[in-house]
């Protein structure tokens, strides 16, 4: 059994893994209620173990924990006040988030006096409140001096964050002017997410395009704002709400949170339509619920509520702790989460080698689909849960997609109930694994679980796109030992694939045409289905569209084995490449049994070189700027788009002088309105199809 010293630095690990994963990367692995069970876990133990604050996770000195991989290519901006977070009232085994919403309201004598008492009021002074919808989004800061938007910055480590004020004027979520200059300057701050119509939107788009699919609506938004060309996000369909007023010079601003939101919402600024203000602890409870019970009509998404001390004038003397304010609190919605039986629990081997537990329930049915399997994220935190074969654990999915096991129900644990070992063996191939941060590993590049990962990855969609290259023709291909790295796809013939269970001459012979075809697909594709660490189908497009071949590419790499950091700022001048993912790709590069399956490709005829689309000149079209706004009545943007690139002209996401014609379809917005301004030809479909010819 670990001790609390270990199980410590056990936490500390896994915060620290995920906070990269949420910060730097948008691909959290956990939804925030875990985050925050492993968040207070770590605190408590710090307490049990009194470690100081200052050598606390996130505060020692030199931790970097999110501001280094918050930045990559962006500039830093010193917040004037910290966007601190806000203390959680949420469901767990012991109470619920009503109960704790009112404990905070109400106090738990003698340990926590009343939120009266705390506000300097009379002990039985009823406290008026603001409920507000908490968005699951990007939190921001805009900065506006005489109602012009100066600056706008992304949280950060809440003291330090990203300065994103192209990407915010672009996507349009918040107006670069308020509709009346208050005078002097202010700061507010909210939240930017994506709709859901935006976010279905664009998945329909990557599915058509073949690229890979945004998690959620969070995760693609974050990804979104994380864009190097502002022009992009124009169209997107990014919203944003506004909730709080930090600071202020030259501006009056009202005394009370709920007149402040009408002010901002005087300006021009969004604020969220289920606001509401109440009397007490016991009506906040009440519009927590209703609110929560309206959000299933909402198009975004709405992780729970922010409830505030509504007389401002409080704030000050409330004060703050070192984590968050003491005049607000956040109420967390409760998860679905069902109960269920562990029937056992396996071990996945990914492409990387990464094992994985995962558990084999009873099907029970959460959130709209019956789950029989379910994540255990990892062997330290399935220790740390003390989950065991036949106990009855509790099942929700994270982000509403992904099942994964949160807890065990203890009072229920059957006496034969039996504790899962870590594997001391990778279970395909018995190499002894080795442990890297939070996960265990198999060290063997041949292990034939690795390779069929690797093997089934490089033939995907958002890869090579191989028809009829499915798992069971992988699992036989590498079973017969025909298939162990990407370049022996293009080695197999049509007798030894109609060899294969059920494969015969006719399908075989398909496979070896589809096979055969992916050799022309290109670089990109090439690079997205080696399974570089990092590299999605965006990053390997833009690395193929900068580079051309992959012979410059490599050449950099070379450049940096032999000692040439430069090689890493050259690297990072590439679209959505920081300098953490240059790194790394860098070294993934330079590896020897990487750059010999590259080898190997070039010399089976595998296409190294960026797939451009043909373009057919169109006189009137080639070489000018064309801008898409609103909705045409029978073309897709992306097929607009497709259309004037294949006649050599070009597209752009914001009008300018430079601009050519503006395409305007139904509901055109700023765009068509600036295009008028400045002069720009405006074109409907029609005349754009007449222009194209």
């Amino acid at each position: 059994m670990p001790t609390p010293a270990d199980e410590l630095r056990l936490l500390e690990t896994q915060l620290r893994y995920h906070d990269d994963r949420y910060y730097r990367q948008a691909s959290p692995e956990i939804t925030d209620g875990q985050y925050d069970e492993l968040r207070d876990r770590y605190l408590a133990l710090c307490g049990q173990l009194a470690i100081p604050a200052d050598e606390r996770y996130g505060r020692k000195p030199g931790d970097d924990r999110i501001a280094a991989a918050d930045g990559d290519g962006f500039v830093q901006v010193r917040h004037r006040v910290p966007m601190l977070s806000l203390e959680k009232v949420a469901f767990d085994e012991d109470s619920t988030a009503d109960a704790k919403l009112l404990a905070w309201y109400q106090g738990e004598p003698p340990s926590r006096k009343s939120l009266a008492e705390r506000a300097g009021l009379a002990a039985g002074a009823a406290v008026a409140l603001t409920v507000e919808p908490k968005i699951d989004g990007i939190s921001v800061s805009l900065t506006y001096i005489a109602g012009e938007l100066r600056q706008a910055v992304t949280r950060g480590d809440g003291e330090t964050g990203d300065d994103i004020t192209a990407q915010v004027l672009a996507c349009a979520a918040v107006p670069a002017r308020l509709g009346k200059d208050p005078g002097g300057s202010f700061e507010v701050r909210g939240e930017i997410y994506l709709p859901r119509p935006a976010f279905d939107r664009l998945n329909a788009l990557n599915d058509a395009a073949g690229k890979p699919r945004l998690v959620n609506p969070r995760n693609g938004c974050a990804g979104l704002m994380k864009r190097k060309n502002p022009s992009e996000l124009s169209d997107v369909g990014i919203a944003a709400f506004m909730y709080l007023a930090p600071w202020s010079e030259g501006v009056a601003m009202p005394d009370s949170q709920w007149e402040l939101l009408a002010w901002l919402r005087s300006l021009g600024l969004p604020t969220h339509p289920l606001v509401t203000r109440v009397a007490d602890g016991a009506a906040a409870v009440a519009a927590c619920q209703a609110i929560g019970a309206a959000r299933v009509g909402l198009d975004h998404d709405l992780d729970g509520c922010v409830i505030k001390v509504d007389d401002r004038r409080l704030y000050a003397a409330m004060g703050m702790t070192s984590h968050s304010p003491r005049w607000a609190v956040a109420y967390k919605f409760p998860p679905e989460r069902k109960a269920t039986r562990l029937l056992g629990v396996t071990v996945q081997v990914g492409k990387s080698g990464k094992l994985t537990p995962v558990a084999e329930l009873e099907p029970v049915f959460v959130a709209g689909t019956t789950v029989s399997r379910a994540s255990l994220h990892n062997f330290p935190e399935l220790e740390r849960k003390d989950v065991r074969v036949g106990d009855t654990v509790l099942v929700e999915k994270a982000g509403e997609i992904i099942p994964q096991v949160v807890a065990v129900v203890a009072d229920r644990r059957p006496a034969d109930a039996t504790p899962v070992l870590r594997p001391t063996q990778c279970p395909d191939c018995a190499a002894s694994v080795r442990t890297e941060a939070i996960f265990l590993y198999c060290p063997n590049p041949a292990c034939p679980a690795q390779i069929r990962e690797r093997l089934c990855h490089f033939g995907s969609r958002g890869a090579m796109d191989i028809t009829g290259l499915g798992d069971a023709v992988v699992d036989q291909l590498v079973e017969r030992g025909l298939a162990r790295s990407p370049a022996d796809l293009f080695r197999l013939n049509a007798v030894q694939l109609a060899g294969l269970d059920r494969k015969g001459e006719k399908s075989a012979a398909k496979l070896v045409a589809a096979i055969s075809a992916a050799k022309d697909r290109g670089l990109a594709r090439v690079l997205a289905g080696l399974a570089l660490n990092q590299v999605g189908e965006t990053l390997a497009e833009s690395l193929a569209q900068h580079f051309g071949s992959i012979d410059p590419l490599l050449a950099l790499v070379d450049r940096h084995a032999a000692g040439d950091q430069a090689a890493i700022d050259e690297l990072c001048r590439v679209e959505n490449v920081g300098a953490t993912t240059a790194a790394s790709l860098l070294t993934e590069l330079a590896n020897p049994a990487v750059r010999q399956v590259l080898t190997d490709l070039a010399g089976l005829g595998v296409k190294l070189s960026h797939t451009a689309k043909a373009v057919a000149a169109v006189a009137g079209v080639a070489g000018k700027t064309f801008v898409l706004t609103g909705t045409l009545p029978t073309l897709s943007r992306e097929q607009a788009e497709g259309l004037i690139t294949a006649a050599g002209g070009k597209t752009s996401g914001s009008v300018s002088k430079k601009t050519d014609y503006v395409v305007a379809g139904t509901d055109a917005g700023s765009k068509l309105a600036k295009a008028q301004t400045l002069g720009v030809t405006i074109l409907d479909e029609a005349g754009l199809k007449a222009l194209l010819g």
